[in-house]
């Protein structure tokens, strides 16, 4: 039983260290033949639509419940204390900086870096990688680099967005749930959020999207066989994505706080 336990620990090692050596390769080959022509601007317009647009009614249902429930949350435990008009403030906070950035990466992740991996999957599968081969094009600039620049792209504005719905859903509770008065949380938001908090959630919605994109170009390029391949590609993506969001969340913010001690 522990021969077992420790095969299985040290493949698992093996294949988190393959996973880190092969991203890290893949994102050098996607810079190093993204800064030569021929560029494919209208794949890139494509992947932004779909990355960005068609996950804009998942964006606002998530983030439209998280606002909401945050202020509920908030709101009836500092009703005790006489807390309530502190709302305002740490909901907006937590939403721009932490909560904003992280749900809208999961909701990606699961959406979007499964669609990736499966797609890229597929098309290896059915060989159609090594006919863009044949034709004397790279894979990675018509399929790889397209995808990381939608994803980079698209991930910012969704958080932004997000953003602003999580902060509209909390307003709407604070009036109906806390008897807020919408100008008084709204004011309060202005007060409390700064460029900093913003900016801070931006740049990490941009690593989480290397994360995403990254690892559904990787295991989707990995898939050899037939679809059940495609299968344990598109699991495997959306678990190693989650993963690094999370963990790079709490790096990130740590990093964030040493800063904005030492300015």
């Amino acid at each position: 039983m522990i021969q077992v336990f420790t095969l299985g620990m040290s493949r698992q090692l093996q294949s988190t260290f393959e996973f880190f050596g092969g991203t890290y390769i893949l994102l050098k080959k996607s810079i190093s033949e993204g800064l030569h022509r021929p560029f494919y601007f209208s794949l890139i317009v494509e992947q932004i639509y779909q990355i960005g647009v068609r996950s804009l009614p998942l964006i606002v249902i998530t983030l439209s419940a998280i606002g909401m429930v945050m202020t509920m949350q908030f709101g009836m435990g500092l009703q005790k204390f006489g807390g309530t008009l502190y709302v305002p403030r740490i909901v907006s906070v937590s939403i721009v900086r932490e909560l904003g950035p992280v749900f809208t990466a999961l909701m990606i992740a699961g959406r979007v870096g499964a669609g990736i991996a499966s797609e890229i999957g597929s098309m290896a599968v059915t060989q159609q990688i090594d006919a863009i081969r044949a034709l004397g094009t790279s894979p990675i600039k018509r399929i790889v680099i397209p995808r990381i620049i939608g994803t980079c792209l698209a991930l910012p504005l969704l958080t932004l967005f997000a953003n602003i719905v999580g902060l509209v859903g909390g307003i709407i509770i604070g009036k109906s749930e806390l008897n807020l008065a919408p100008s008084f949380y709204f004011n309060k938001i202005f007060e409390t959020v700064t460029l900093t908090d913003f900016s801070t959630g931006l740049f990490k919605s941009l690593v989480f999207a290397l994360a995403i994109s990254l690892s559904g170009c990787y295991y989707g390029l990995k898939v050899h066989g037939g679809t059940r391949e495609v299968g344990a590609a598109t699991t495997k993506t959306v678990v190693m994505a989650s993963i690094l969001i999370l963990v790079s969340d709490f790096f990130l913010t740590k990093i964030f706080f040493i800063w904005e001690k030492w300015n």
